[in-house]
């Protein structure tokens, strides 16, 4: 099957185009400049970016990943494609160890159907002090018997674990996820900064949600946050909501790291797409009032209702970066994570026809994965 795509704003890892593209057997095969060689889908203008790769997401719709419910799970994934996250990781938060090895058994199929991107276990090896919306009960001490057979239970689709890297036997941890392929992520930590210096030798690539659930920026004590931003061996997550974090320090952050170590995330929950109201974050109980998730029991953030298109829009609008970064941020930098930067997170020929038609709000007009519309234009 082919398909042409013209009279479009097309936003490449090198600059924005005004041009066209061709898609054949659902891959880019064309990327050119004016009037197209033949008649194809005519876009109006309106901008194209490559399919957003959301590597923290907890829910959306009403339902939840930690649910361990295939028929909802698939739901919640439909969700966000619908709104540009054509490659989506599912993440778990803290549960008992029986829990999350059914949950990761059943998100497995789904990523074997094509529906998912790989799960991600938050927690449940993170610090009880910056716990967050996770079950302190449930909390325990880093195990790599444990942690082996969670990953077996996951059958090869366990795409990343975060961990805190002071709690004792972390490095070993680590250190077997590094070893199988597994992104090891730093967050939900109280560790001093260079205890987490020790986390990236052991092989930690990436910072869970730079600034939320850790200690602040400090001048004398810098914490985990300067050690995540200044190492170029790490790529930091960033949740662009209104609320995690403010712009001034979204703004810090992107300049340090700069949108080659940046990865746009959602930590979106169920209430993601819905109404104000109660939903479950796994054990946990969230009221969400005015759009912002809290604990029912404590008050402390819980996820967010964030989606990523809305996160891109942000990032332009709001924090006041160009197109081709945001696309990079949201798309490319999270694809690299996953090792999927090969395949799809740009628009270049030979990748994935994964792409995000925008009107001129930035609002989502159209959502195509592999080829294949999902939401037309």
């Amino acid at each position: 099957m082919s398909a042409t795509l013209s009279d479009a704003r097309i936003v490449t890892p090198d600059g924005v185009h005004d041009g066209w593209l061709t898609i054949e057997d659902g891959r880019i095969t064309h990327i050119g400049r004016g009037q197209a060689p033949r008649d194809g889908h005519d876009l109006g203008g309106r901008t194209v970016v490559p399919g957003f790769v959301d590597i923290h997401s907890h829910g959306g719709a009403g339902g939840s990943f930690p649910d361990g419910d295939p028929e909802t799970a698939a739901e919640v994934a439909a969700f966000h494609l619908g709104r540009g996250s054509t490659t989506l990781v599912a993440s778990l938060v803290t549960a008992a160890p029986g829990t999350l090895a059914r949950a990761a058994s059943v998100l497995a199929d789904l990523c074997e159907q094509g529906l998912l991107a790989g799960v991600h276990f938050e927690g449940p090896y993170i610090a009880r002090s910056r716990c967050g919306a996770h079950e302190p009960t449930l909390l325990r001490a880093p195990d790599v018997a444990e942690f082996r057979a969670l990953v077996k239970a996951g059958r090869g689709h366990v795409r990343m674990l975060t961990i805190a890297p002071e709690l004792p036997d972390a490095l070993d941890v680590i250190r077997e996820a590094a070893a199988e392929g597994i992104v090891a992520a730093l967050g939900h930590s109280d560790a001093t900064y260079e205890q987490t210096l020790d986390g990236i030798e052991a092989g930690a690539t990436v910072a869970t949600h730079l600034y939320n659930a850790l200690p602040p920026l400090g001048h004398r004590a810098p914490g985990p946050v300067a050690a995540l931003l200044q190492d170029e061996r790490v790529t930091v997550e960033l949740i662009n909501d209104g609320v995690h974090v403010h712009p001034a320090m979204l703004r810090l952050a992107m300049d340090a790291a700069g949108a080659d170590r940046t990865a746009l995330i959602t930590d979106a929950m169920a209430a993601a797409g819905m109404g104000d109201g109660r939903y479950p974050l796994g054990p946990m109980t969230v009221d969400v009032k005015d759009g912002v998730a809290r604990l029912a029991e404590g008050g402390a953030i819980a996820g967010s209702t964030l989606t990523m298109d809305a996160a891109f829009r942000r990032t332009v609008r709001e924090v006041g970066r160009s197109l081709v970064d945001a696309a990079r941020m949201a798309s490319l930098t999270p694809a690299r994570v996953l090792g999927l930067d090969g395949e799809t997170g740009s628009i270049t020929v030979g990748r994935y026809a994964d792409l995000v038609v925008l009107d001129e709000d930035l609002g989502v007009a159209g959502v195509m994965k592999r080829g294949a519309w999902v939401r037309r234009p």
